[in-house]
C-alpha cells in the first residue's frame, strides 16, 4: 500500500495514477477524500496535513508514502509513518531548497521540510523541481478574455517541468531503494521565456496571443493579491535579484525515469481545453 497526500493536486493525481497503473494498492488522501477523477480500486480518504490525527489511521498497512511540504503537522505524521512500519518517504520539494535560505518563506518552509524527512529515521528522497508548467493555468482567465496576456518577471527564463514527470521521478523512488537518502534535481526539458509559454499556448489553442511584460510595481501588485506577502517577497528575490537560477536544463528525469521529459508544448496540447 502507498498512500499519497495532496492526492488531488497536480503532481499527487499524477502519481496516484502512475501507482494504480503499475498495479500497487493506493490510499489517495485530500482534505476532501473525493473520489471523482481517482482510478476505481484507488482507496479515497479525507485527512488534513495540519491535523496529523486525521492522518493516522491512513497509515496502517502503508509502505511508502508520498509527503506534501509546509504543513504543521509534517513532522508528527512522519512519527506516525515510522511508528506504522512505513519504509520509506518521497517529500516534493523545490529548487531554492537547495539555496540554504531559510530567511527566504518559500525556501525556508521547504527547508525546514527536508529537515523533518532526514531526521523521521525512514528511507527518504526529496524531490526538487522547478517551476511546475501547471503554474500556466493561472493564465487562464486572461486567455478566455483576449488574446493579450500580462506576466510578471518577464526577462526570466525557467525550465518548468510537468507534474507528470515529477510523479514518475516519485514513483521510481516509492518502488525502489536507487534513490533513497538523495535530493533530485528535477527539471524540464528547455529554458523558456513566459512569452515563449504564451506563443506556445497561443499555437496548441490556434490563437495569436501576445505577450505584455508587468513592470516591477504591476507584478507586486499583482502577486499580492493573490498570495502573502512574504511568498511575493520570496519570489522577487529568486527572479529580480537573482537568487535562484531555474534556467539550467539537467538530465535528472530521463535518468530516473528511463525517458525524457515532456516539453511545454506536449502540456499544453493535453491541457488545451482547460484554456
Amino acid at each position: 500500500m502507498f498512500l499519497v497526500t495532496g492526492a488531488t493536486g497536480n503532481v499527487g493525481a499524477e502519481l496516484v495514477r502512475a501507482l494504480a497503473e503499475s498495479g500497487e494498492r493506493v490510499r489517495a488522501v485530500s482534505r476532501s477524500g473525493r473520489t471523482e477523477g481517482l482510478p476505481a480500486q484507488v482507496e479515497a480518504v479525507a485527512g488534513d496535513l495540519n491535523r496529523p490525527e486525521t492522518v493516522r489511521d491512513a497509515l496502517d498497512g502503508v509502505r511508502g508514502l508520498f509527503l506534501m511540504p509546509g504543513y504543521g503537522g509534517q513532522r508528527q505524521i512522519l512519527a506516525q509513518a515510522r511508528a506504522a512500519g512505513v519504509e520509506r518517504v518521497v517529500l516534493l520539494s523545490g529548487r531554492s531548497a537547495g539555496t540554504g535560505d531559510r530567511d527566504n518563506a518559500v525556501a525556508g518552509y521547504l527547508i525546514d521540510a527536508e529537515d523533518d524527512v532526514r531526521a523521521s529515521g525512514l528511507r527518504w528522497t526529496s524531490l526538487r523541481c522547478t517551476s511546475f508548467m501547471s503554474n500556466a493555468l493561472q493564465l487562464a482567465d486572461q486567455i478566455r478574455a483576449g488574446d493579450m496576456v500580462r506576466v510578471p518577471f518577464p526577462d526570466v527564463r525557467t525550465t518548468d517541468i510537468d507534474p507528470y514527470d515529477i510523479a514518475r521521478a516519485a514513483l521510481s523512488a516509492l518502488l525502489s531503494d536507487d534513490h533513497a537518502n538523495r535530493a533530485l534535481e528535477l527539471t524540464g526539458p528547455e529554458a523558456l521565456l513566459p512569452a515563449d509559454r504564451v506563443r506556445i499556448l497561443g499555437e496548441a489553442l490556434g490563437r495569436d496571443l501576445r505577450t505584455v511584460g508587468l513592470s516591477h510595481d504591476e507584478a507586486r501588485a499583482d502577486l499580492e493579491a493573490r498570495m502573502p506577502k512574504p511568498y511575493v517577497d520570496a519570489f522577487f528575490s529568486f527572479f529580480v535579484d537573482g537568487t535562484l537560477d531555474e534556467s539550467v536544463v539537467l538530465p535528472t528525469v530521463e535518468q530516473v525515469t528511463g525517458r525524457p521529459p515532456r516539453t511545454f508544448a506536449q502540456w499544453a496540447r493535453a491541457h488545451a481545453d482547460a484554456f
